[in-house]
């Protein structure tokens, strides 16, 4: 193999690793947005769609099928939909996802199985200069309801130059 080809082959390798993809969230602490539309109408008309990114697949599973666990009460879903929820949130969660974000909640829950985001280690260390009663306001309401804040939290960004807290 002459060496411009060889050269050429290094350079390619090397690359790979740069390479981003259409809705690859590789390198940045942004979240895939959701996007499926079972979830989006059956979750997401009760509370925020949270990115499956955020919750390990346990969770998620956990969530939907342990009786208690969803904070909002008993979920009542058609088998159909279940399963595609199921199997949405499972192929998104944070171990398929190549985000930051992803891979440090999963680094702060370890073996642990949380139901609440807003529970997880790795969120509570980055909301914890925020008075309680901040989250109280009328504009707030509670730590579960990220978009009051994080004003492109659908779109998976949650970054600290994106929040507008509300008086």
């Amino acid at each position: 193999m002459n060496q411009s080809v060889l050269a050429a082959v290094f350079l390619i390798v090397a690359l790979i690793p740069c390479l981003s993809f259409a809705g690859d969230h590789k390198g940045t602490k942004s979240l895939a947005s959701v996007n499926n539309e079972t979830y989006t109408k059956n979750c997401g008309s009760c509370h925020f769609a949270y990115q499956p990114g955020l919750l390990p697949a346990r969770s998620w599973l956990k969530v939907l099928e342990q009786p208690g666990s969803h904070v909002g009460g008993n979920l009542s879903l058609d088998k159909k939909d279940m399963a595609e929820i199921k199997s949405y949130l499972e192929h998104n969660s944070a171990e398929q996802s190549s985000s930051k974000r992803s891979r440090k909640i999963l680094g702060s829950i370890g073996s642990d199985t949380p139901v609440r985001i807003s529970e997880i280690p790795y969120i509570k260390v980055k909301h914890r200069k925020i008075a309680q009663d901040v989250f109280m306001r009328k504009a707030i309401g509670s730590r579960s309801n990220c978009v009051a804040c994080h004003k492109s939290a659908a779109g998976g960004v949650y970054e600290g130059d994106d929040v507008v807290i509300p008086k």
